[in-house]
This record gives C-alpha cells, sequence and structure tokens, in this order.
C-alpha cells in the first residue's frame, strides 16, 4: 500500500469512528429522554432508594460492611457515593446522570473495540446505532440499576486488550469484577488469547495485575470488617431460584398448563419459587453453567489467538453466565449489549445481535409494568419463557462462533 493510499485509508477509518460515536451518542440521548415521557415511565421498580441508603451512610462516615450491610461488591460503593454528594431530592437524577455517563463511556468503547477489529464502517456505525438504541428497548430498568458501571468497565477492558495494551486491560477488568461479579467470566478467555498472542510470562502479568487490583479494593474491606464482606459475598451465592431464571420460567409455563404449582417467596431482596423441585434446578441450572462456560474456555483455548475469537468467546462467556445463572433480574442483559455488539464477524454474528434485540424487547413487554402480575402467577409467564429461551439461543450462537476456526481472521491488535 502507497502512503498516500495509507493515509487515505486512515483518514476514512477515524471519520467512520466520528460518525460512529456521533450517531450512537444522539440516539442515546434521544433514547435516554424518551424513557422519561409516558408510557415509558410508568409502574417503575426501582433500587435508587437502597443505593441512597448506603451513599447517605457513607455521607455520613459509615464504612460500608462493618456499620451497615450490602450485597454489593466494593467498587460498585463510588457509584452509590457520589450522588449522595448532592442534593439529597435529587439523588435520583444525579445517579441517572452518572448512569447516562457510563453508558456514554461504554458506547465509546465499543467503538474503539471494534475500531481495533478493523471493522468496515457500516457495520461499525450499526453497532454504534444499536448500542444507542437499547436503552430503548429494555426499558426504564437502565435508569434505576447501576450495571451500566461494571458493564463500561468490562467493555473498556476488552477494549483495552484489542489495542494490545494488555495490563491495562486486566487492570480495569479486575475494577469491573470489583463492582459486579460477572465480568470474572471474561479473565479466563483473556489469559488465552494475551498467552498465545503475547507468550505466557506477558498473560502471567496480566494475572498479577488482575490480581492486584482486586486485593486494592476488597482487602480493605475486608480488614475492617471481614464478615460482612464475606456475608455479601455469601449472599450471592445462596439465592435460590429466581422468578424470572430460566428454570423458574418453565416451571410458571407448567403452572400455566395446569402441571405444577408454585410457591413464590420473597426473600434475598427478589421474588424466587421456593421448594424442592426449584431448589434442584437451581442445582442443575449452575451445574450447566458451569459446564458450558468450561466449554467456552476450552474452545478459546483449541481456536487460533485471533481479536474476533477474544471478542466471540466473551460474548459467549456473558451470554452463558446470564441465560444460565440461577438469578437472572432485566438489568443483566445491560451486560450483554457491549459485548454482543463487539462481534461482527461469522456468519452467526448478526443472527447473535437480533437475538439480543428481541431478548431485550420481549423483556420490556412484562417488566416493568407487568412484572407484579407475574408474580401473582399470570399469564406473563409466556413472555419471560420466551425471553429465556431467546437467552439461550443467543449464548448458543456465541458458542458457536467461538467454535468455528474460520469465523475469526487473524490480523494484528
Amino acid at each position: 500500500m502507497s502512503v498516500r493510499s495509507e493515509t487515505w485509508s486512515r483518514r476514512a477509518e477515524s471519520g467512520a469512528v466520528v460518525v460512529a460515536l456521533a450517531a450512537g451518542l444522539v440516539l442515546l440521548a434521544v433514547s435516554w429522554t424518551l424513557l422519561h415521557v409516558p408510557p415509558l415511565d410508568r409502574s417503575q421498580i426501582v433500587d435508587t432508594p437502597v443505593y441512597e441508603g448506603y451513599g447517605e451512610a457513607m455521607a455520613d462516615g459509615e464504612v460500608p460492611y462493618r456499620d451497615f450491610s450490602l450485597e454489593y461488591p466494593p467498587a460498585a460503593l463510588p457509584i452509590f457515593w457520589l450522588p449522595a454528594l448532592g442534593p439529597a431530592e435529587h439523588y435520583r437524577s444525579l445517579f441517572e446522570l452518572l448512569m447516562l455517563g457510563c453508558a456514554a463511556a461504554a458506547l465509546v468503547a465499543l467503538v474503539l473495540g471494534l475500531r481495533s477489529l478493523s471493522v468496515e464502517p457500516g457495520r461499525l456505525v450499526a453497532a454504534a446505532a444499536l448500542f444507542g438504541l437499547f436503552p430503548l428497548a429494555l426499558g426504564s430498568v437502565v435508569l434505576t440499576r447501576y450495571d451500566l458501571w461494571p458493564a463500561a468497565l468490562a467493555a473498556a477492558a476488552l477494549a483495552a486488550l484489542l489495542a494490545g495494551r494488555e495490563r491495562v486491560g486486566f487492570g480495569v477488568l479486575a475494577l469491573a469484577a470489583a463492582a459486579k461479579l460477572y465480568p470474572f467470566v471474561l479473565l479466563p478467555p483473556a489469559l488465552v488469547y494475551v498467552a498465545r498472542r503475547r507468550g505466557a510470562r506477558e498473560a502471567a502479568a496480566g494475572l498479577l495485575v488482575f490480581a492486584l487490583v482486586v486485593a486494592a479494593v476488597v482487602v480493605p474491606f475486608a480488614l475492617v470488617a471481614p464478615d460482612g464482606v464475606a456475608e455479601s459475598f455469601e449472599r450471592q451465592l445462596e439465592r435460590p431460584l429466581q422468578i424470572e431464571s430460566l428454570g423458574a420460567s418453565l416451571l410458571l409455563a407448567a403452572k400455566q398448563l395446569g402441571l405444577y404449582d408454585p410457591t413464590v417467596v420473597s426473600t434475598h431482596g427478589s421474588q424466587n419459587l421456593a421448594g424442592r423441585l426449584p431448589d434442584a434446578l437451581a442445582t442443575v441450572q449452575t451445574a450447566l453453567q458451569v459446564a458450558l462456560l468450561v466449554l467456552v474456555w476450552i474452545l478459546a483455548l483449541r481456536g487460533p489467538a485471533t481479536s474476533t475469537r477474544l471478542a466471540a468467546a466473551s460474548a459467549a462467556s456473558v451470554a452463558v453466565f446470564v441465560a444460565l445463572g440461577k438469578v437472572l433480574s432485566p438489568q443483566f442483559l445491560v451486560w450483554l449489549v457491549p459485548v454482543v455488539l463487539l462481534v461482527v464477524r461469522g456468519r452467526g454474528a448478526l443472527a447473535a445481535w437480533a437475538l439480543l434485540g428481541a431478548a431485550l424487547v420481549t423483556t420490556q413487554l412484562w417488566f416493568p409494568q407487568r412484572y407484579w402480575d407475574l408474580v401473582a402467577l399470570g399469564w406473563e409467564a409466556w413472555l419471560v419463557l420466551a425471553r429465556n429461551l431467546l437467552l439461550v439461543a443467543l449464548a448458543a450462537s456465541l458458542v458457536a462462533l467461538t467454535a468455528r476456526r474460520e469465523s475469526a481472521r487473524p490480523r494484528s491488535p
């Protein structure tokens, strides 16, 4: 390639990035605005009062895990605390503004990651536009949950890895995992990618960075309040089969057919199914979840170490974790958006985008406006089951993409 054509190519690539960012940010702003007008602003089920309680306690000098209990990891604390620095009556507005900033950061990370993948301009703009529209597809839940924070960090970590900034990527990924546990599933494919591309020593260095960052965030609280920190993790591990999970939706569908009589209980901050069968399903789901995660990581190890395979394996890991988890809250779909939109190559890439979009919209069909009808064992169970089957199909498609050696082309980061 001549100097002139190479210069033109770089200018065209930079132009596509600018257009993608502009389109994504405009659509994100429009989506965010529309979530505040009827009918999308009705019947909201919010977590911000809980966050506000944590934030006010910290602003008053109380130490998390020691002076008050909470179930969230330590790197989530700044998100609860920052809005509490403003007027109390504006906490929710400030929190929403913070989440909008996280969404914008995730969009930037997505675009930069796609740039490292040398994606053609059309798909680059399409991915950014779809990200901008995702809040409108999923609904008002994005306004009042903090999941955009770890999602933005996870997206930034992948962007750094794809750009060849491995140690930065591992450090940011550690921060994401210390904010919400799910980014831990991105660590194995990242280690495989770096070990195969840069060598075992660089992968070991990345793992050390990851461990040091997690320790820097968690250890201070563990030293001050070891029981409180341990309890926060135990509460997550001990949660029963949540009513929106795959196994629960199958049982609720059986109820609609007169084949099963479920018992709904409110524990662990959610509505769950109680009884021997739900408990058994929760165990089976967890075992299947772990087995499929290991399968994804093995597939990543066996295939060529290309950036597109890292994207596919990362998206597959998160999709399997979400689809087969014994807890599946609507906000968990936020985790999927930036990683699935990073998958742009292979015959199943566009299908994965379509399945994600359908899962987002199907979730909004019943949450939040029909959620309590679901709890009352209404016909909404069919909508939940349909959404969960879409997520299973999404996970399967991404695992298949990870398994296809021809779905990724070798390229420099």
